[in-house]
């Protein structure tokens, strides 16, 4: 039967079959793309070890036990955990808001970050040590995380007029940014160079000597945030559909888009505490998955998955495509990332010319 005879109805169940199919198959297929980027990843370094010998290692078999699993492994999963949270924080921002520049590093919670560590640093004289290596281990990811909370607060209570309005939080979050960067700036030229060149390693974002005691912090938060989220999948989608529809669905608008942009601050502040500013990946994970299923806003395990996916495959570039130099995973993400905001800019713009 050729496609012009062939009943209109059946027609139609495929097109059908294949639109339900294609976000299911978003997930499983990231998840793959993710275990195998991991696997090159530990085997990249000083010592090469083949993908092969990995899996036997991760198994219990190998014989590189101690370089996979203590120096390898945990930088891998930071780097997969940070991309989660990043592409989950991004997915729900732009999902309540209804607009893909909304994403926390646009709205500036790691620019927040980023002057509450460099306030530490400057404030201490070390940004390194400090107290027997406590400022390092403790105190600059908690400055983050603070940082984080409080910039992404106040954004939103700037955005806040009788509702939330995605364009203005946009808008206040890019100023507030540009706000928060000069003061970054500002405090680096006030600290000692050595001190300043150490908070730097922080700021542009990387996974380098990433131990279990980053991983544990990271994947607490995401067992605890990320049902929590599914759960409010439901008040996610009827957001979607404005206020007054999300109403007569029975939902509390203010209430619930409060705990669900907090939810984004808390993932996103947690990933910056981790591994420092990684721009970009919560802006383009939700918008690239939303391409890869067809789906009307970015899926929200879909955006996970993907965010972890770039954050791995962005590490493995910036430590072997430069030869024996390595750059920070953030530097690669911006790169990347900076293109994908520019196709948004200008897509949005002929949409509202259109």
């Amino acid at each position: 039967m050729s496609a012009l005879t062939e009943p209109r109805a059946l027609r139609a169940g495929r097109v059908s079959f294949r639109a339900r199919l294609r976000p299911a198959l978003v997930v499983p297929a990231g998840l793959a793309v993710l275990a195998l980027l991991m696997a090159l990843s530990i085997g990249r370094g000083d010592f090469p070890i083949g993908v092969g010998e990995v899996v036997r290692t991760l198994l219990g078999d190998g014989r590189h036990r101690f370089v996979v699993m203590e120096l390898r492994l945990p930088r891998a999963l930071t780097g997969a955990l940070v991309g989660a949270a990043l592409g989950l924080a991004g997915a729900l921002t732009q999902s309540i808001t209804r607009n893909p520049l909304a994403s926390p590093d646009v709205l500036g919670v790691s620019h927040a970050a980023s002057v509450a560590v460099v306030a530490l640093t400057v404030a201490t004289g070390s940004a390194a040590g400090g107290a027997g290596g406590l400022l390092a281990s403790v105190g600059i990811p908690a400055a983050a995380l603070a940082g984080g909370l409080a910039g992404g607060a106040l954004v939103y209570v700037l955005a806040w007029r009788q509702g939330l309005d995605g364009y203005r939080l946009v808008l206040i979050g890019i100023g507030f940014a540009g706000v928060a960067a000069n003061v970054k700036w500002w405090l680096l030229a006030l600290g000692d160079v050595n001190d300043a060149g150490r908070a730097m390693a922080w700021i542009t974002g990387s996974l380098n000597a990433r131990g279990w005691e980053h991983v544990r912090p990271l994947a607490l938060v995401l067992a605890v945030l990320v049902p929590l989220v599914l759960i409010g999948a439901f008040a996610l989608g009827a957001l979607g559909l404005g206020d007054e529809p999300a109403r007569g669905l029975g939902l509390r608008v203010n209430l619930d888009r409060s705990l669900l942009i907090l939810a984004a601050i808390v993932l996103a502040s947690v990933a910056t505490a981790a591994a420092g500013p990684v721009e970009f990946v919560a802006l383009a994970a939700p918008q690239i998955a939303l391409r890869l299923a067809g789906t009307g806003q970015p899926p929200l395990v879909g955006a996970t998955v993907t965010g972890a996916v770039l954050t791995v495959g962005a590490d493995l570039v910036a430590r072997t495509a430069f030869g024996g130099f390595e750059l920070p995973v953030g530097v690669v993400t911006a790169v990347l990332g900076a293109p994908v905001l520019l196709y948004l800019l200008v897509r949005s713009r002929r949409k509202a010319t259109l």
